[in-house]
């Protein structure tokens, strides 16, 4: 059986996403390493059903904050921010995102999505990084922000 390669990628502050994530090298330590829960997947692209699950993951402790978790991305929309179909996002918890930051976003309390929220005149704007794919226009009361991408982890042949 081939050994799956594991990237791990950790957001630099105060960059734009495309350009933010930095090589975080594998620990040489065993307790370097910390599991955080793996929730289930977010869509990106089409909203999807909220549907948890519990697994876990183990991360270097040092993509870990306060309130983190996993969820498994499902979907292209991300691509022009390298986070791609199969990637498994860290994502710290938190209730608001600045203007223009890669959230996961709850539509509806029902469906959940990774997009970058922008806040407009008229509502909210969930804008994907891809230029194949249109944006969605929600009102400010139908979203909830769940969390705001911190690092990615990458396996197979994307991580090479």
């Amino acid at each position: 059986m081939p050994e799956v390669t594991t990237r791990f990628m950790i957001r630099r502050p105060n960059l734009r996403l495309a350009e933010a994530w930095l090589p975080c090298p594998m620990p040489g330590d065993a307790q370097e390493m910390v599991e955080v829960p793996l929730l289930g997947s977010v869509s990106a692209g089409m909203p999807i059903e909220a549907c948890p699950s519990v697994s876990h993951i183990r991360v270097p402790r040092r993509m870990v904050r306060r309130n983190t978790y996993a969820l498994r991305v499902r979907g292209d929309s991300m691509i022009d921010c390298n986070i791609f179909d199969g990637d498994v996002i860290i994502i710290e918890q938190c209730e608001s995102a600045e203007n223009g930051e890669t959230a996961v976003v709850m539509i509806n309390n029902r469906e959940v999505t990774l997009k970058k929220l922008y806040i407009e005149k008229s509502g909210v704007r969930l804008q994907p990084a891809n230029q194949q794919m249109a944006p969605i226009f929600l009102r400010n009361s139908d979203i909830q922000v769940l969390g705001m991408v911190m690092g990615v982890v990458r396996q197979g042949e994307l991580a090479a």
